[in-house]
């Protein structure tokens, strides 16, 4: 069975997940952990690693199914057709979110440099510099066709 990418509502992609598995249907949602400041305090949240899509593996005539879960928007099309994704970038995408990214260093780099990712979930891809701040950078991944923010790690 192939996996597919389905879009979901913002903010519904672990709730999309935990429903589409309820009814039988394999589906898988990265998860990253960040730390998050309010006024009066820090708290590790699991977030989404892409926001608003949840992989999906089922049978492509069966693909229907995951419209009988509320919170699922659409498939993801590429070039007319599902996107299909192989079970090899999966398995490395599981794989790399095992290890946590440590921290970031930014020295040099100017807005459209190429990037190599050197840790992490997406370690290996290349991207364009789109934004550089003091404690984070953005970049855009070639591939993917994904903007993704690389923040400098806390230390508590």
């Amino acid at each position: 069975m192939a996996w597919f990418v389905i879009y979901t509502q913002p903010r519904a992609e672990k709730k999309v997940t935990e429903r589409l598995q309820q009814i039988g249907i394999t589906a898988y949602c990265p998860i990253v952990t960040q730390v998050r400041q309010w006024s009066d305090r820090k708290k590790k949240v699991q977030v989404p690693l892409i926001n608003s899509y949840v992989f999906v593996q089922i049978e492509d005539k069966a693909r229907e199914q995951v419209f009988e879960v509320s919170g699922v928007v659409r498939y993801l099309f590429w070039l007319g057709k599902p996107a299909v994704v192989r079970d090899e970038e999966i398995e490395a995408l599981r794989e790399s979110l095992k290890h946590a990214m440590s921290s970031v260093a930014v020295t040099g780099l100017q807005i459209g440099d190429s990037l190599q990712i050197p840790s992490g979930p997406f370690h290996g891809k290349e991207g364009i510099v789109k934004q550089i701040k003091k404690n984070s950078l953005q970049l855009v991944l070639k591939e993917l066709g994904v903007l993704i923010t690389l923040t400098k790690a806390e230390t508590t």
